[in-house]
């Protein structure tokens, strides 16, 4: 089973940043990776975000990370959703080849687990992100927690704060539109 951690706002605080319900849509950002973090915005405008861990242990075969994560995004959807859209951090450039390995099979599994429900994705570039919440294409990790919680949440790391990075995102441009 993943090792699941939350943030301040599953113990009761309320974030900053909430919709009122009748314009709020069940939205799921994703930093993906064997730390992935992760921000949802609820049907009722509520934001619930942290990290999962899909690090395998001694045991484990080499797709269990990835049938671990399918399990994940399918129990999130149960208890959050209906989901209607997946924004995820499209990285273009890795420092090692297993994180790219890691990267890309889990964006394997994202991008078959939305098209077998129907469930529209959509990756965002990370200049995209760090510039949209602290103004700089190229901002340092630390940049990006201050920035999270400048706007009420209490990132864990940078893993959960890009993950709320992508989640405001998605709601500030309406997914790029606006």
């Amino acid at each position: 089973m993943a090792n699941l951690t939350l943030s301040s706002a599953d113990a009761g605080a309320t974030p900053k940043t909430q919709l009122p319900p009748e314009r709020a849509r069940t939205f799921l950002a994703l930093d993906l990776g064997t730390t992935t973090g992760w921000a949802i915005r609820a049907y009722d405008g509520l934001i619930t975000s942290g990290t999962v861990s899909f690090r395998p242990n001694r045991y484990d075969g080499g797709g269990m990370r990835y049938l671990r994560f399918t399990n994940w995004l399918t129990e999130i959807d149960r208890l959050s959703g209906p989901i209607e859209a997946v924004y995820f951090e499209e990285v273009r450039r890795h420092v090692g080849t297993d994180a790219a390995h890691v990267f890309g099979g889990l964006l394997a599994v994202l991008t078959s687990w939305g098209e077998l429900r129907g469930v529209p994705y959509q990756g965002v570039p990370v200049g995209t992100i760090k510039r949209h919440v602290t103004g700089k294409g190229n901002a340092p990790k630390q940049a990006m927690i201050d920035a999270a919680r400048a706007r009420g949440f209490s990132p864990a790391d940078d893993n959960e704060a890009d993950a709320i990075a992508i989640l405001l995102w998605a709601i500030e441009t309406g997914g790029g539109v606006a």
